[in-house]
């Protein structure tokens, strides 16, 4: 959608909700954006608790694989891009999208476990929270 309001991420939620069976549970992830978090957005989930939604930790994107993606795409095509105008921009948007869904890559995990533990670590120790423990 065009803009990243609350009222976007309720028809998000309730394009979601028609087109899954009632009977089946929905987990979503999210980040940390307010939006995700607006009192309308609550009272909607409230109402509905089939819906269950996991915030993924604060200043963690690179754990969300949609921000990975985004990176690829504004270093791949959008920051070389020149664009006059919006319509420009979704084009070459749209272009980028097709080129990469008729040859996809998956997506490697360049860190190591070990790695990835200590920058969250140190994350956690700037925020006053405990370590996690790695299990052997």
């Amino acid at each position: 959608m065009a803009r990243h309001r609350h009222q976007e991420f309720l028809k998000f939620l309730k394009a979601i909700h028609g087109a899954t069976p009632q009977k089946l549970d929905i987990h979503c992830i999210a980040d940390n954006y307010a939006t995700h978090k607006h009192s309308s957005i609550k009272a909607w989930l409230a109402r509905h608790p089939r819906f269950h939604l996991h915030f993924i930790p604060t200043s963690s994107s690179w754990l969300n694989l949609v921000e990975r993606w985004f990176g690829k795409i504004t270093a791949e095509r959008i920051r070389r891009g020149v664009f006059k105008s919006v319509a420009e921009l979704t084009t070459a948007i749209d272009d980028y999208i097709k080129h990469n869904n008729a040859h996809p890559k998956p997506f490697i995990w360049t860190k190591s476990a070990h790695d990835i533990i200590l920058k969250v670590n140190r994350g956690r120790a700037a925020l006053g929270r405990p370590p996690l423990q790695r299990n052997s």
